[in-house]
C-alpha cells in the first residue's frame, strides 16, 4: 500500500491525467488499492474493467509470474487502445512473490506490436510502459 499523495504522484509517473479513460485488468487481492484510488481521483472517474467496449487511453495490467501467457494477454489488450494509447504492465517488485523480470515483459511485448520502456518504481510494484509504434503522418 502507498500513501494517497504518493498514489497521485504515481498516476503522474504513469502519464495519467484528468479525463483519460483507463481500463484495469488483472485485479486481485494483492493489487495496491491506494494506487488504484489515486488513479481514479486523477482521471475523475472509475477504472473500467475487462467488459468495457470503450476505446481507452491506458490499460493497467496487473501481472504476476504464473498468471498465464503474457504474449496472449498483450495481444488481447491492444484492441481497445486509442491510437496513442499505452499499456502499463504492473508487476510485484524484484524479490516479491510473483515478480516478472522486465526482460520477459519486453520479449512478450514484441509479438503484440508493442515496445517496452524503462520500468518505474510504484511502491511495492514495478510498472513497465508498453507503447504502440508511431504511425507516420500522411504526406500530401
Amino acid at each position: 500500500m502507498v500513501a494517497a499523495a504518493d498514489a497521485q504522484n504515481y498516476a503522474q509517473k504513469l502519464g495519467i491525467a484528468h479525463g483519460m479513460v483507463v481500463q484495469e485488468l488483472g485485479w486481485d487481492e494483492d493489487t495496491d488499492d491506494d494506487l488504484r484510488a489515486g488513479i481514479e481521483e486523477t482521471i475523475g472517474s472509475e477504472l473500467l474493467d475487462e467488459d468495457t467496449d470503450e476505446v481507452v487511453d491506458v490499460v493497467l495490467l496487473w501481472w504476476r509470474d504464473g498468471d498465464g501467457d503474457l504474449v496472449d494477454e498483450l495481444m488481447d489488450v491492444v484492441s481497445p487502445l486509442s491510437d496513442d494509447g499505452v499499456v502499463w504492465v504492473l508487476t510485484p517488485k524484484t524479490g516479491q512473490s510473483g515478480h516478472v523480470d522486465p526482460s520477459e515483459i519486453a520479449e512478450s511485448a514484441t509479438p503484440a506490436g508493442l515496445t517496452s520502456t524503462t520500468p518505474v518504481s510504484l511502491g511495492t510494484w514495478t510498472g513497465t510502459k508498453l507503447t504502440q509504434p508511431k504511425t507516420p503522418s500522411k504526406q500530401r
